[in-house]
């Protein structure tokens, strides 16, 4: 099978060059054309000659998602469902900032990216693997979700297909992980031509993360990369369910990016019911991977919670989580359940939701509590793949 250009790096792409006899400034009008025009097509790359377009096309694919469905929420999060060259449907989520909680610019936003179709680890509450896991998703594919983003965004706010460098947005400079995932609406996007619209990613999509380690890992080094899309290691999350050996190897990366826990329980009697990957990795083995995680990079990691009525929204969940946030100087991000079509659960009241909230702090940890986000267009991992699977009749099981 041939490679995708976007699976690989400029010094790949460079040492390509340099057998096939080009010159070096070629694989940087290669990757101009990938990343600062977003093209799609061969024969779009007109300063590229002709027969060195020919041999790219034959050498390799040139693969952008097919977009299926947009939905806009009245808060302003949009939710693209995206085709793959196999068929295969992914989400992503671009979700915009809160200025008056985070004190930064409304014209920064967040893309939440997914690293799978479907997923393996079947947490009761999640839509994702509601059809089991189907495959990894490579290299480019994690990379062009952000790609496919800034096309639509380009097509949709009529920016220029020459856009420039990329933009250094102001925004939150405090290194918050969850730096614009809450809050009021983006009414109208404020960029200026030229710039791009995605200046944060979220690795929370459909799929768990740390389980494509390598491709993940190779997609975030293009994203960050100042030839692809500039966006810096510190504007980047990735969230996992617990695997701890996986935690611990990028604990050991040099790549500075944050680490947020999807914990949602703070006993083992409880996690394991919402999350099997707490029957291989119980929260001792997490806490253990967490601790050298932040022992060794030296950051705030974050523990995502969604609260869900009647399950971890009692007092029996506080003590023991704010001993967890508070023995590793983490943050505390709880987010009211979005309800899943078919799944038992169910959103806490408004009331239950700030009385977890005010518990948690008057133990001295740090914790937020977000405002919901999307509810209205299905915004929860996985719940729009499954609605258009469902209405294109695709079998219930793989």
């Amino acid at each position: 099978m041939k490679s995708d250009i976007k699976s690989l790096t400029l010094d790949q792409i460079e040492k390509t060059f340099r057998v096939w006899g080009q010159p070096a400034y070629r694989a940087a009008q290669l990757v101009g054309w990938l990343y600062r025009q977003l093209a799609c097509d061969w024969g779009l790359m007109t300063n590229l000659p002709r027969a060195l377009r020919d041999r790219l096309a034959n050498e390799y694919t040139l693969n952008c998602l097919e977009l299926v469905t947009l939905k806009e929420a009245a808060d302003g999060t949009r939710k693209f469902l995206w085709r793959l060259h196999d068929g295969n449907m992914i989400e992503s989520v671009l979700i915009p900032a809160n200025p008056a909680l985070y004190g930064g610019g409304s014209d920064r936003t967040t893309l939440c990216v997914s690293t799978q179709v479907g997923c393996a680890y079947r947490c009761a509450f999640c839509a994702s693997g509601l059809r089991g896991w189907k495959r990894d998703l490579a290299t480019e594919e994690i990379v062009e979700q952000v790609l496919a983003v800034e096309r639509w965004y380009r097509a949709t706010c009529k920016t220029p297909a020459s856009a420039g460098p990329v933009s250094r947005i102001a925004g939150d400079e405090t290194g918050d992980p969850e730096a614009g995932l809450a809050g009021d609406a983006l009414s109208a996007p404020t960029f200026q031509q030229g710039t791009r619209l995605v200046d944060n990613i979220v690795v929370m999509g459909m799929g768990e993360p740390l389980a494509n380690y390598e491709n993940l890992l190779k997609a975030l080094h293009i994203l960050n990369a100042p030839w692809a899309t500039g966006i810096g290691a510190r504007r980047i999350t990735i969230s996992t369910a617990g695997l701890a050996p996986q935690i611990r190897r990028l604990a050991d990366e040099k790549f500075q990016v944050r680490l947020a826990i999807s914990l949602h329980a703070a006993t083992d009697e409880v996690r394991s019911k919402l999350m099997p990957v707490n029957r291989k990795y119980p929260l001792r083995d997490l806490m253990s991977a967490c601790k050298y995680y932040v022992d060794r990079k030296g950051k705030m990691i974050t523990f995502e919670y969604l609260l869900i009525e009647g399950v971890n929204d009692g007092p029996d969940q506080v003590k023991p989580l704010a001993m967890f946030a508070r023995r590793l100087g983490a943050k505390i991000n709880l987010i009211p359940y979005n309800p899943v079509e078919g799944l038992q659960w169910r959103r806490p009241s408004a009331t239950a939701q700030r009385a977890f909230h005010r518990a948690l702090k008057s133990l001295g940890v740090t914790a937020t509590l977000r405002q919901e986000k999307g509810s209205d267009i299905d915004a929860a991992c996985g719940q729009l793949r499954l609605r258009t699977e469902a209405q294109q009749g695709s079998p219930l099981t793989d």
